[in-house]
């Protein structure tokens, strides 16, 4: 009895929490909003916004204030923090779709699949953007701008109290830069939003227009993709934009304990990094290869060849999903390559996807390891370290065995999902490409994705995205949780 009062009184701090989240991700609907000022003739669509901002809020209140619980300073488990940010997401992604929905753009299927896009920061998109209205453009790059920091993070700098260890971690926030949570997500807020106005600025200075500089500054910083135009970053052909473009996407895709160790000048700490140097090895084996034996036979000159291997590398690796062409005239070889690095994805505790930098370092390092030890001394102890963010941390055997599990589970869903393609008659190479992109949560795409894509398609990338962006143990360890807990609590009763 007394455990399942226990029970009662922590779902109680649960659904107070959700209660907060809901309130505050309503003011982000809103958002869009600011721009009528500037597009005044949009504001016939501003309903499609400031219902479901008022629908969210309400609701949010109301589980917020019927909420009994009055402790403070009480911390979450990672489980508890797990179910708190399953529904805040899956929530988040419901009513985010409604905009799209309201002004009659896309369907149900159609607009979970752009909202879940937009939130995982994957960037494959079934809307039209030369049709849509700004606020619609906007909202999608709102919607990556948040998603790329974490809903959650977000709601941690400014609303909840600094011991949520929980609720940080299982949103896939492992590396705290300052003691309390409540600090480290605010410094997260700090860089992530300076590097978002230096990209602005940028994008400005060497030629973009205001209100595709501001879009896609959010998108390159997030890792997102969204662009407001059909061709993406290929729109513009200008050299100065795509380079805006490389050094954003990289600054996305790396950890932020990592550039918090760069902004205090440690810099032979950021160099240590076994992330940074495999994201360095990885752009200096792949670009090359890519020109070589794929990008070279498609353009006349060297230097046109050397812009699309480098562009194409570095927004697969970080997970952003800008492109500059198409990719159906690109070799097999190319594409294989492509996929390789959409699976491996950018890093830890960043805004990319994928299996993530840090797992396979580590993967690679314990094979190094192994066959070292091998030749060592039998009664030689021996332990190993790798650099992570501004720490050099041992690297436990249970490090190793969670980063294989991870990548084990990673791959068998991604088989999973390229066999549903193929079932639906999409040949190999399309249909590993699709789904690495949804699952890396990528964004770029051989032509399945769109309006005209098969419901079942577009569900089976909607929940590819959710499960790669929150990161399959926290969503399964939630929903075990809530399992158990509402059969013990009815089998006790």
């Amino acid at each position: 009895m007394r455990y399942i009062n226990v029970l009662k009184e922590r779902y109680q701090l649960l659904i107070k929490y959700i209660g907060i989240l809901m309130m505050a991700s309503s003011a982000f609907l809103l958002l869009p909003l600011l721009s009528l000022p500037f597009y005044p003739n949009e504001i016939k669509y501003s309903y499609a916004f400031i219902i479901p901002s008022i629908i969210l809020f309400v609701i949010g209140f109301i589980a917020w204030k019927n909420t009994k619980h009055n402790r403070e300073e009480v911390s979450l488990s990672l489980k508890e923090g797990g179910i708190i940010v399953l529904f805040s997401w899956v929530i988040a992604v419901l009513f985010s779709a409604l905009p799209f929905m309201l002004i009659n753009m896309l369907n149900f299927t159609q607009a979970i699949f752009e909202s879940m896009s937009g939130w995982t920061t994957t960037g494959l998109s079934v809307v039209d953007v030369t049709t849509a209205p700004k606020l619609i453009l906007l909202w999608r790059s709102i919607m990556q701008f948040f998603g790329g920091a974490g809903l959650v993070v977000v709601m941690l700098s400014s609303v909840l109290h600094p011991y949520g260890f929980g609720l940080y971690n299982a949103e896939g926030r492992s590396d705290q830069l300052l003691p309390h949570v409540k600090r480290s997500t605010k410094a997260i807020m700090i860089i992530y939003g300076s590097y978002t106005l230096g990209g602005i600025i940028l994008y400005i200075l060497v030629g973009m227009n205001v209100f595709d500089a501001f879009n896609h500054s959010l998108a390159a910083l997030s890792t997102g993709g969204f662009s407001t135009q059909v061709n993406s970053i290929g729109h513009y052909n200008s050299i100065s934009i795509e380079m805006v473009t490389w050094i954003l996407m990289l600054i996305g895709t790396t950890n932020f304990a990592t550039h918090f160790a760069l902004l205090k000048g440690r810099f032979k700490v950021f160099f240590k990094n076994g992330e940074i140097r495999l994201l360095m090895l990885l752009n200096a084996v792949f670009i090359p290869i890519l020109m070589y034996f794929t990008v070279n036979n498609l353009y006349d000159s060297v230097p046109a060849g050397l812009r699309r291997a480098i562009f194409e590398t570095i927004t697969a690796i970080s997970t952003t999903g800008f492109s500059l062409d198409t990719f159906n005239t690109w070799n097999l070889f190319g594409i294989f390559c492509i996929i390789i690095l959409m699976l491996i994805g950018g890093g830890t505790g960043s805004t990319a996807g994928g299996i993530k930098l840090y797992r396979i370092y580590l993967i690679f390092k314990s094979i190094y390891w192994e066959i070292k030890g091998y030749f060592l001394p039998e009664d030689v102890v021996n332990k190993n370290y790798i650099w992570r963010g501004e720490k050099r941390i041992e690297a436990k055997s249970n490090f190793v065995m969670e980063a294989a599990n991870y990548v084990v589970l990673y791959l068998f869903t991604y088989f999973l999902g390229v066999l549903i393609f193929l079932a639906h008659g999409y040949n190999l190479s399309d249909s590993m490409f699709e789904f690495a992109s949804a699952l890396g949560t990528v964004g770029l795409s051989v032509g399945i994705t769109s309006a005209d894509a098969p419901p079942f398609i577009l569900w089976t990338e909607t929940f590819g995205m959710f499960l790669g962006r929150l990161e399959f143990f926290v969503i399964f360890f939630a929903i075990i949780k809530i399992f158990k807990d509402f059969h013990y609590y009815y089998s006790a009763k």
